[in-house]
């Protein structure tokens, strides 16, 4: 490996290494401001009403509708790669995350490297609180805009897409409908009338609240949040920085005397299917 190539990945580490801290640093300062929000309604409102509109948020919300072939409790999970691979990689991000949009470019071929070899099978928790944060709609329509490619069959490729051409953190390209549809182009077969009406109407509008509702109930705090076989390993596994090589060598690990998963084209076979369960329930706060 030559020098420019060894400083260019300690580059990219430092700038994932980066955008995770500015991550957290957002989260730790959105919870305390619902923290404090939370305290004044408490002090302005009665004590009964606190009692029902906190037993009204602890209520799970379940989506109307959800995309084929989503996993998982209240089918809040979107899956790729085939479904009996050895190992399971779970990750939690968010369409307009910087952090994310980092560790996309730079695992995205890896990742979909192992699932075509039948090595693993990769949980996708769709979440989209930086909207809260910023304002507008680019994180919820860009879930959304997921929802509708794995009712298509092209999730996978149609993720990728997104993240190679995320735009800034302040601007909200996503939220732009006719963005999202015009990134389609560029996964063959996916621009169809019944995807563009599925991204114009915001169809599974319910469905992503749902989801970034359990995100919250999580014990998880920013993103990405990144676990294979539910031990997390961004950005660190244990004293080892993730790197793709890194990730390919605790795959095999992992995998070690199990039987392949069967692959099939494009990340998506076999097909996604409602019966398969998610491999990594998170744990409780």
């Amino acid at each position: 490996m030559s020098e420019k190539n060894r400083e260019g990945k300690r580059t990219a580490r430092e700038r994932m290494m980066q955008e995770r801290a500015a991550e957290e640093a957002r989260s730790r300062r959105n919870r305390k401001l619902v923290v404090g929000g939370v305290v004044v309604a408490v002090i302005a409102a009665a004590v009964v009403t606190g009692v029902v509109v906190q037993n009204e948020r602890s209520k799970p919300e379940t989506p109307v509708a959800a995309p084929q072939g989503a996993i998982g409790d209240k089918s809040l999970v979107l899956p790729a790669g085939p479904a009996n691979a050895p190992s399971v990689l779970t990750v939690y991000e968010d369409p307009r995350c910087p952090a994310c949009g980092t560790f996309e470019r730079t695992f995205s071929p890896t990742i979909d490297q192992l699932q075509d070899q039948g090595k693993l099978y990769s949980n996708v928790h769709v979440v989209s609180f930086i909207d809260r944060s910023l304002g507008g709609n680019g994180s919820k329509y860009g879930a959304n805009a997921l929802a509708c490619a794995q009712d298509a069959g092209h999730f996978r490729d149609y993720h990728d897409v997104l993240y190679r051409n995320q735009p800034d953190e302040t601007d909200d390209s996503f939220g732009d409908k006719q963005t999202l549809i015009a990134l389609s182009k560029q996964v063959p077969g996916l621009d169809t009338p019944a995807f563009e009406a599925c991204v114009n109407d915001n169809k599974y509008a319910g469905w992503v609240s749902a989801v970034q509702q359990d995100f919250d109930k999580s014990s998880y705090k920013s993103t990405p949040t990144v676990l294979l076989n539910g031990t997390p390993i961004y950005p660190k596994k244990g004293d080892e920085q993730i790197s793709p090589e890194n990730l390919v060598k605790w795959v095999d690990e992992a995998n070690a005397g199990k039987p392949l998963g069967t692959t099939g084209p494009n990340g998506q076979s076999p097909a996604p299917t409602s019966t398969a369960a998610e491999s990594n329930t998170p744990p409780s706060p």
